[in-house]
């Protein structure tokens, strides 16, 4: 770590320098990522000045984690397909269990997906998005406009080496993969993004950006809302465009909030007229119970002792809250007493990822708040889960031309792109417990000594 701390004090040093404390060259970058469309409800996705830095040792180790991580996680994702008890313990809703059962006509259960991941001693993963994840479009170009930086070409020279940790190219030859495993064809798939219109902009930047990458890689790729597809005799339409490949942006839920299984995309699905990536079983991994499965040591009592112990070094300890008993460290608790004796360790989340449930922190709360927030979790779908480590890291945050020096939680993402890690983003958020709810995003650049 001291390689680290040193790199990060010289950069920081740099800023304090005649050269770069004329900050012209941030309202530069801060323009760039406008015109680039780096934007999230638009806002800039990454007000800060520095890269996070990731030695070598750390990449090898996070790699090698993540990839052991995913593949316990895809075997049980794919144990809990067989296994009615298992689905049961994911709390899916009846369509969802019976979309997650239609073969996507493809072997991976995950083409792409986003680790979440927090390091301290050691690294510890406690949740997974599936579908595309969210950053891999802004990955390449962020680190692409902070290695054009003075600050950063000044950092670099003679000691240190700077260079990309991006998915985009691995992500697109997976999907090229994909489509040739799905449908056996050598000709161009057409592709569209589908995702409900954002509140205030008819698309995300994001899914532009990835339109536009695919696009210009040979898949001709648009952005569509579910209401804009049709499916008449055996072809799916977006107006005059046949779709032969989707990138699934929504959820189930959220698809059928709005229509029937009747939709066109599902006929399609069902039909096997289309390629859907990531295809529906995905959604058993937007499931935080999902994790409470994998830390289960009843679940994997048959799995090989290395199996095991990835899990124990780096897995986050996750249960389904509910009246019961369970067992942590070897230990048997009844759940509802021991989450509320050990409020400061722990956290409660909504069992779907992306519920609008709220989210409790319990070193944040008082006592008598924290047992309310048990209370409600035993209501509805929550998981209790280890809280993780606090360790926060200095980072420069630069907002309406006032440059601050801020202490910030940092959460590495390595996307895995059929099960094998191909590169890293990171968000940065107030605390650890925040996580949630990222401050910014900020390139995650491969720190070398020369």
């Amino acid at each position: 770590m001291a390689e680290l701390s040193e790199a990060i004090a010289r950069y920081h040093k740099l800023l304090e320098s005649p050269e770069h404390r004329d900050l012209a060259w941030a309202d530069g970058l801060q323009e760039a990522m406008r015109a680039r469309r780096l934007t999230e409800a638009g806002r800039l996705v990454a007000p800060v000045l520095r890269p996070h830095f990731i030695t070598l040792h750390q990449h090898e180790a996070l790699a090698k984690a993540a990839d052991g991580v995913m593949l316990l996680l895809e075997r049980m994702q794919a144990q809990a397909l067989q296994s009615p008890q298992l689905l049961a313990r994911l709390h899916l809703l009846p369509a969802e269990k019976m979309l997650a059962r239609v073969p996507s006509g493809y072997a991976s259960l995950n083409v792409s997906c986003r680790l979440d991941c927090h390091s301290s001693n050691t690294l510890i993963f406690n949740g997974l998005k599936p579908r595309t994840p969210s950053t891999v479009a802004y990955a390449e170009d962020l680190s692409d406009l902070f290695l054009e930086l003075p600050i950063v070409k000044e950092f670099k020279r003679g000691r240190y080496k700077l260079s990309k940790l991006n998915s985009a190219n691995q992500l697109f030859q997976a999907v090229v993969k994909t489509w040739k495993e799905y449908r056996e064809a050598h000709r161009t798939p057409h592709a569209a993004i589908v995702q409900f219109a954002q509140q205030f902009s008819s698309e995300s930047p994001e899914c532009q950006l990835l339109a536009e990458l695919f696009t210009i890689k040979g898949i001709p790729t648009s952005v569509v809302s579910p209401s804009q597809l049709r499916y008449q005799g055996g072809v799916l339409r977006a107006g005059d465009c046949q779709i032969d490949l989707v990138f699934r942006r929504f959820r189930t839920q959220e698809l059928l909030l709005r229509y029937d299984l009747a939709h066109p995309l599902l006929d399609a699905y069902r039909d096997g007229a289309i390629c859907v990536i990531n295809g529906f079983a995905s959604e058993l991994a937007e499931r935080r119970a999902l994790f409470a499965l994998l830390s289960d040591d009843q679940l994997t009592s048959s799995w090989s002792a290395a199996e095991r112990q990835l899990i124990r070094d780096h897995v986050a300890w996750t249960r389904v809250v509910a009246e019961s008993k369970t067992s942590r460290h070897d230990i048997a608790v009844e759940l509802p007493e021991f989450i509320v004796k050990n409020r400061q360790s722990l956290v409660l989340l909504p069992n779907d990822d992306s519920a609008e449930a709220p989210s409790f922190y319990g070193s944040e709360l008082t006592q008598a708040v924290w047992e309310r927030a048990v209370n409600t979790a035993l209501r509805s779908p929550y998981v209790v889960q280890d809280a993780a480590p606090a360790a926060p890291v200095v980072f420069p945050i630069y907002n309406y031309g006032e440059l601050q020096m801020k202490s910030l939680q940092v959460t590495v993402h390595p996307h895995q792109v059929l099960g094998r890690a191909q590169g890293v983003s990171a968000t940065l958020s107030q605390t650890a417990q925040s996580a949630l709810v990222p401050v910014a995003h900020t390139p995650a650049l491969l720190l070398q000594e020369t």
